[in-house]
């Protein structure tokens, strides 16, 4: 019976958010999706859920408490979970970067983003070039055929000019800079597999017009209109979203859709946002009934309205997220998913409205 539904789910039509020429590359990108998707589905989710748990337990054997320390800490490095515990102490992370792509659990853990190819260093902030990207800034790097680690030279503040169309095989990694991807276009994981995106601040993102956008080495086409999400995943499998500080986005922050698959969004910080994180297209795509995401670690701040994740379908692992005073609902679901929500504190605003659950 499960082998059954999940082929129906995978046989629904596939969806071309933002593809105005559907062309046979793109008939291409979108069958490779889908085999990557049923790849990756796991047939008993729940042994996933209690691998992580375990992975938890393990890493508070021998502390003083079975409680995370959720105030601000002062003293030296202190990884308080175990995936920052994979790599956040090593005094020698810097020259250990893809130490990082051993780290994922959950449902993403098999993400290793760019880890098997060479490190590609950004040091042009500009993004004035959609077609023919210059050397040397993030388009360039994210669109290449071949896995890339990719790291920034320095600080840096980059405006997407229209959306950000990211290739398999890359690791985004900020550690060492301070880089805000800002009042642009958004990041879009489309018909991808096997990309992190770790250590940089997303705000203020808005819909692209759209135009010729290259996505590949090898081609370009025509987009439409992007949404204004912070990070859209559009039919990828294997995607770890790690200590992203994201706020502000015309869209959605995160939207995960059109079967996405094998995903951990982990150790991010979200304020001041509405529809803060999105896990299904809508309640008639039953292709997303695929979807295995976990959400972990994450602190959903001030100033967010709902949607801490709003799932409608598939199994989504919730589990030691800290939640303060959402404005309308936190964890909510609709159509037919489940939601095991696990270790969470949740510290609800007055409005006695807002302590319901929604399902």
């Amino acid at each position: 019976m499960l082998l059954v539904f999940f082929a129906l789910a995978m046989q629904t039509s596939t969806p071309k958010a933002g593809i105005a020429n559907f062309d046979e590359y793109w008939k291409k990108r979108a069958e490779e999706a889908k085999e990557a998707s049923r790849e990756a589905y796991e047939p008993n989710p729940e042994k996933v859920a209690e691998h992580f748990n375990y992975e938890v337990h393990k890493s508070l054997e021998g502390g003083n408490s079975t409680r995370r320390n959720l105030g601000k800490y002062k003293g030296p490095c202190l990884a308080t979970n175990p995936i920052d515990q994979c790599w956040r102490c090593d005094k020698n992370w810097a020259k250990n970067r893809k130490k990082l792509g051993g780290c994922a659990l959950g449902f993403g853990r098999k993400t290793i983003g760019g880890m098997h190819g060479k490190y590609y260093r950004v040091t042009d902030p500009s993004d004035n070039d959609m077609v023919n990207p210059k050397p040397g800034t993030l388009r360039y790097g994210v669109i290449q055929d071949e896995p890339l680690w990719i790291i920034f030279a320095h600080d840096m503040a980059i405006s997407l000019s229209e959306e950000l169309m990211v290739a398999s095989n890359k690791t985004i990694d900020g550690r060492g800079a301070n880089v805000h991807i800002y009042n642009g276009a958004q990041i879009t994981l489309q018909f991808v597999r096997n990309v992190i995106i770790h250590g940089i601040h997303i705000h203020g993102a808005k819909a692209g017009n759209g135009g010729m956008i290259r996505d590949s080495v090898d081609h370009y086409g025509f987009r439409s209109r992007s949404d204004g999400d912070g990070i859209s995943i559009f039919g990828s499998t294997d995607i770890w979203i790690d200590h992203i500080s994201m706020s502000n986005c015309e869209d959605g922050l995160i939207d995960a859709v059109m079967g996405s698959n094998a995903i951990t969004i982990s150790n991010c910080h979200f304020t001041k946002h509405n529809d803060v994180m999105l896990l299904g297209a809508s309640d008639s795509y039953s292709g997303d009934s695929v979807m295995q995401i976990t959400v972990a670690f994450n602190h959903f701040g001030r100033g967010l309205v709902q949607r801490m994740p709003r799932v409608r379908w598939g199994f989504v692992h919730v589990v030691n997220n800290d939640y303060t005073h959402w404005e309308m609902y936190a964890i909510g679901g609709s159509q037919h998913p489940t939601i095991i929500s696990q270790g969470n504190r949740f510290i609800a605003p007055s409005d006695p409205a807002c302590k319901e659950t929604f399902m």
